[in-house]
Parts: structure tokens; C-alpha cells; sequence
């Protein structure tokens, strides 16, 4: 059966493209590979063309509904449990963190964007994906509140 090698990049409609901008390049560290005024801004993680693109909603737009169709939140690998712990302390400092989650399998820090979006921040808890697949799929295996020192 064919299958997707993977997710390749997702686009956004924001209410304010230079507020959101501001938001995933100053406060997550997105760069920006490319600006087309009137359309939107794409931009990378620094390894491809583009990771997530960023396009001007139209005026009259339903504003983004937690728990509403659409999505839900979109999960933004970070290297490690240390690069976590420096998100931690910079959303922290925001007000911008909404909860943390220890999954087993990864470690989550949870926010919205200007717009409402939710962000998963993670990192994984093992080297070995198959580790990790095995913890996921495990009938013990319970999420708890994730605590930074």
C-alpha cells in the first residue's frame, strides 16, 4: 500500500501576518525563508525550503474554536529535553505556557499562537523509535503533569 514518507510543511491562515511573523520567529525560532507581501511569509527550521507558511486570512474569518473542525495542534520537535527545558523557561516568562504533559514516549510543552493555533513543543524520551512505538502503544502507559526545575 502506498504511504506518505512524511509531513512536508503546513500553512496557516492567520488574522495578522507580521504579528504571527513576530511570533514564530522571535519566540520559537523560526527563520524566515521567504516574505510575499500580500500572500504570506513562509518559514524554515533551518534544514528545508520551508516548514510552515503563514498566509493572511481573509477580513470576515471564523476566528480559530478550541475543540472546533480543524486542527487541533501541530507538534514541533525540539532536539532534546534541554532545548525543552530552555522553551520552558522563555513561554514560561510569556505567560504563554498552557500545560506540559510527560507522554512516555515524548516530553510536552503545550501553547496557542496569536491566532489560537495549539503548539505541542517535544521532545522524545528515547533513541530508539521503536522504544517509543512500544511505549505508545502500551495498555499502562498513562500521561502525567510534566515538571521543570
Amino acid at each position: 500500500m502506498a504511504h506518505p514518507k512524511r509531513v512536508g510543511h503546513l500553512v496557516l491562515n492567520v488574522k495578522d501576518v507580521t504579528t504571527s511573523v513576530e511570533f514564530y520567529t522571535q519566540v520559537l525560532g523560526f527563520e524566515i525563508a521567504l516574505e510575499r507581501p500580500g500572500m504570506g511569509t513562509f518559514l524554515t527550521c533551518g534544514k528545508i525550503h520551508h516548514d510552515l507558511a503563514l498566509f493572511q486570512a481573509a477580513p470576515d474569518a471564523a476566528p480559530v474554536t478550541k475543540g472546533g473542525l480543524g486542527l487541533n495542534h501541530m507538534a514541533l520537535q525540539v532536539e532534546d529535553f534541554e532545548m525543552l527545558t530552555q522553551y520552558f523557561h522563555i513561554l514560561k516568562e510569556r505567560d504563554l505556557v498552557d500545560h506540559t504533559t510527560d507522554h512516555g514516549m515524548t516530553r510536552s510543552i503545550y501553547l496557542n499562537d496569536p491566532d489560537g493555533n495549539g503548539i505541542e513543543l517535544f521532545c522524545n524520551s528515547q533513541e530508539d523509535a521503536a522504544d517509543g512505538r512500544a511505549i505508545m502503544s502500551s495498555t499502562e502507559r498513562k500521561n502525567t503533569e510534566l515538571v521543570f526545575g
